[in-house]
Formats: structure tokens, sequence, C-alpha cells
């Protein structure tokens, strides 16, 4: 019974050291989490077109079909990616230019 008093205690004396997060700040991180995990994904996918070509370049491999979708693959999300961040760009732009 000592125990349970103990971590239950501990987990209080925990959330009072850190700050509570406004919903904002909860979404916020929730947005930066998710533009983290797409550049990671991006990246995977290009790190993987590139191993696939060096495989073709290298003659290791016979199967070009899977290399260039692979290559296409990542050269969508490439765009993609970079679209989105035109998009934010704009945005934050034209939220520059309003007046307040």
């Amino acid at each position: 019974m000592n125990n349970i008093s103990d971590v239950t205690l501990t987990t209080h004396l925990k959330s009072l050291a850190r700050p509570q997060q406004t919903p904002s700040q909860q979404i916020g991180d929730k947005f930066a989490q998710a533009l983290k995990s797409s550049i990671a994904g991006v990246n995977e996918a290009q790190i993987t077109a590139d191993r696939s070509a060096e495989q073709i370049a290298a003659g290791e491999t016979k199967n070009l079909h899977e290399a260039m979708i692979r290559l296409e693959e990542a050269d969508i999300a490439l765009r993609m990616m970079v679209q989105v961040r035109n998009k934010a760009v704009e945005a934050y732009q034209e939220v520059m230019r309003m007046q307040v």
C-alpha cells in the first residue's frame, strides 16, 4: 500500500513541476510532431530511392521496375512536401500583411 501512495505522490509532484500546456500549445506540439514525421517519411523515401538507384548502377539487382517505382514515390513525396511548405509560407505572408 505504501508503494502505491509513493507513485501517486511522485506523479503529482512531477505534474506540478512542469507547467501545464494550453490547448493551443498542445495543438502546436501535435502539428510539429506531424510535420516532423512527414519530413522523416520523405527523407526515408529519398534514402530508399537512392539505395535502389545505387543497386541498379552497381548491377546488384536486375529489378528495374521496383527501383523506378521507389524513385517516383520519392519524387512525388518531395514535390508534395515542397508544395506544403510553399502554402505555409504563403499563409504566413498573408498573416503578416494583415493590419491590426
